[in-house]
């Protein structure tokens, strides 16, 4: 079905029965050739013994004692922690699941799908860092003060590690992806489909990680992409995520959502792919005006107002891509704004305080090893804006996201960014209001 919302819909009335001869025959009694028809029967049998086998396993956990579906893991953290109801339905088939990254989110994700009982492998780097996940249960450097379920296994080898991966997750940050994917697509198995969880907008091609895979790892898979406020640190400990996986391919989604979805780690699922990617990408470098803002001491009202601004150049920019506003609105957009402008985890947020506290952006890359995906994405998105849209004085529709960038070139301070919009000319709020 090209239209998955129908699929589910048409699905039992449209399920073939088959004779001797295997002419397949529909519900409107219409006789069709078995022999281009024999793969659709297949696959159709084998979703309808997959609802059986979901219909049978929510019947079994609703005859379970109630105190059973609250347990969890003692190294979660605290007793009373929210937690939300899961489908946990059982794979249908044996799932391998390799996470290529071993930062603070490949980590988390990988995580989350160990806590699943699902054999999970870690592709990183150094081999110091594979032995003391494989020994000691801890990344050296990375949240090293929190354990890691046993059933992860580290490697450096991309050979032994993507050869019999069922689902690849790709959690290498954005700008160094396309250099890491070329490393490594000859191990990545034909049609195997692939999650990213990275963030932004590469600054040499413009393009979002769609473009990126599609471009180095080819299109004759499936891909999808996980966004929404999900701090690393907090779904390592347990506490309760809410994110979204978008593809266009819908049916993976859902049965990624099905695979790692729990009672702490909620998962939706979309198609709007890009407008997810666009969330993820520009709440980053709202989070880095929303630091420079606390940097400079100016309050809730200035931080408020410019994060609000902020969320609106977001949509106006999706709206223009064609992303969907719910989107926007929901976890991948003004979800993870939130997150990463107010949470005190957040890297860009903290990247943006130090901005605005007077320090360089030299002095700040020297002192941390670890990735502020906004710096990049911010000077990436303009140049992007000013390809891409079209239309008179651009930097009057985004000036949050051009200030920043002017910021981060060295062309303004923070503290002219924000007189800048605070002298900005009288306007309507949205100029969508213009229509009526």
């Amino acid at each position: 079905h090209d239209d998955d919302d129908e699929h589910t819909a048409t699905e039992e009335a449209t399920t073939p029965t088959h004779n001797a001869d295997f002419a397949i025959v529909d519900s409107r009694g219409v006789a069709r050739n078995s022999s281009a028809h024999k793969t659709l029967y297949a696959f159709l049998a084998q979703r309808q013994q997959q609802q059986q086998n979901r219909l049978q396993y929510q019947q079994q956990k609703l005859e379970q004692p109630q105190e059973n579906q609250r347990k969890h893991s003692s190294s979660h953290r605290g007793s009373t922690m929210l937690q939300m109801k899961a489908s946990r339905l059982p794979p249908t088939y044996p799932v391998r699941v390799t996470v290529m990254g071993g930062g603070n989110f490949g980590l988390a994700l990988a995580t989350v799908w160990a806590r699943k009982n699902i054999p999970t492998t870690l592709l990183v780097r150094s081999q110091d860092v594979a032995d003391s996940i494989n020994q000691k249960h801890v990344h050296p450097r990375y949240m090293s003060d929190l354990g890691l379920p046993h059933i992860i296994r580290a490697t450096t080898d991309p050979g032994s590690a993507l050869s019999d991966a069922t689902y690849i997750v790709h959690a290498v940050p954005v700008q160094y992806s396309r250099s890491f994917l070329e490393s490594v697509k000859e191990h990545i198995p034909p049609g195997t489909p692939i999650l990213s969880c990275s963030k932004g907008i590469e600054t040499s091609s413009l393009g979002f990680m769609m473009d990126i895979l599609k471009d180095v790892v080819g299109e004759d898979r499936s891909y999808a992409f996980l966004s929404g406020p999900s701090f690393a640190r907090e779904i390592c400990e347990g506490v309760a995520t809410a994110v979204v996986i978008a593809s266009e391919d819908l049916l993976l989604a859902e049965d990624l959502a099905d695979l790692i979805s729990s009672e702490h780690f909620r998962v939706f699922t979309s198609r709007d792919v890009i407008g997810v990617e666009i969330g993820g990408a520009v709440k980053n470098v709202i989070a880095l005006a929303a630091g420079m803002c606390e940097g400079l001491g100016l309050g809730t009202n200035a931080m408020s107002g410019l994060v609000t601004r902020g969320c609106a150049e977001m949509r106006r920019l999706g709206l223009t891509l064609g992303a969907f506003p719910s989107t926007i609105g929901g976890l991948s957009g003004v979800g993870d704004t939130f997150g990463t402008c107010f949470g005190p985890l957040s890297r860009n947020r903290r990247f943006g305080y130090r901005l605005g506290k007077g320090e360089s952006m030299q002095e700040i890359l020297a002192s941390t090893t670890e990735v502020a995906e906004g710096v990049d994405t911010s000077i990436a998105l303009v140049n992007f804006i000013k390809s891409e849209c079209k239309g008179y004085r651009l930097d009057l529709k985004y000036p949050i996201l051009f200030g920043v960038a002017d910021i981060l070139e060295g062309k303004q301070s923070p503290l002219d960014g924000l007189k800048g919009l605070m002298n900005m000319p009288m306007r309507m709020e949205s100029y969508e209001e213009r229509a009526y």
